[in-house]
């Protein structure tokens, strides 16, 4: 009997609101013989809400090179696996970017199901003009190294995206604003969920409590720089 090849599906699942789950996943991740997860509590909701019962293997920050190794190995031997994250789009700000390299060198056959994702549905939700713009992901946690990231666009016209902790909303626009002067930006909470929220302001201003929750997940869309700004 001919072996079956190995497949990594890529699998980008909802952020918050289950209705964005497409026809497309819901085959796809019916099909596949196990999971990869970042954490197998909320993928399992993910489960029970499909009415499916499915092996998942654990792939997270914490995730040694051996394991992502073996699951490359284990997906070669004629695996289906389907990487799937807490939320968006997996592989990127994720590392299941290392599995599908791993995957793709060892001629395992890689696809993807697109979906939600985070920084697309931000900038989409800020009414700015993002032609081009750069995703910087989390940042530093330090005011130092956490400017260092934006000095790069100090006068860019790229739109920017940022992941924040609820936490520390003040201090990545506190150093936006020490770097980046005067800027518009929007920042998009709970997105698809009951309570999204979409707050613009100009930097240097700090939402306060009351304008803005933090409660939630954040995500920060800072606009380029105009032609207008720079006359």
């Amino acid at each position: 009997m001919e072996e079956t090849p190995g497949r990594l599906t890529l699998v980008a699942t909802p952020i918050g609101n289950l209705g964005d789950l497409s026809p497309r996943v819901i085959e796809t991740l019916t099909a596949a013989d196990a999971w990869l997860v970042e954490d197998s509590r909320i993928s399992g909701k993910l489960a029970m809400h499909l009415g499916l019962r499915k092996p998942m293997w654990v792939l997270n920050d914490h995730t040694t090179e051996d394991k992502v190794a073996r699951y490359a190995q284990e997906i070669a031997r004629g695996q289906h696996v389907a990487l799937l994250t807490d939320g968006g789009a997996p592989a990127v700000s994720d590392p299941g970017a290392h599995l599908a390299d791993l995957c793709h060198d060892s001629g395992v056959i890689v696809d993807a199901i697109p979906g939600p994702s985070a920084p697309t549905l931000a900038i989409t939700l800020s009414g700015f003009y993002a032609q081009r713009y750069a995703f910087l992901g989390f940042l530093p946690r330090k005011p130092g190294p956490m400017k260092k990231e934006f000095e790069p666009f100090r006068d860019s016209a790229y739109t920017l995206v940022a992941f924040e902790s609820q936490f520390r909303i003040a201090d990545l626009l506190t150093a936006a604003a020490d770097v980046l002067g005067d800027r518009r930006y929007a920042i998009c909470r709970e997105m698809t969920k009951a309570f999204q929220q979409v707050f613009r302001a100009r930097l240097p201003h700090i939402p306060t409590e009351a304008e803005v929750p933090r409660k939630g997940e954040f995500t920060i869309v800072f606009e380029g720089k105009r032609r207008s700004d720079a006359d």
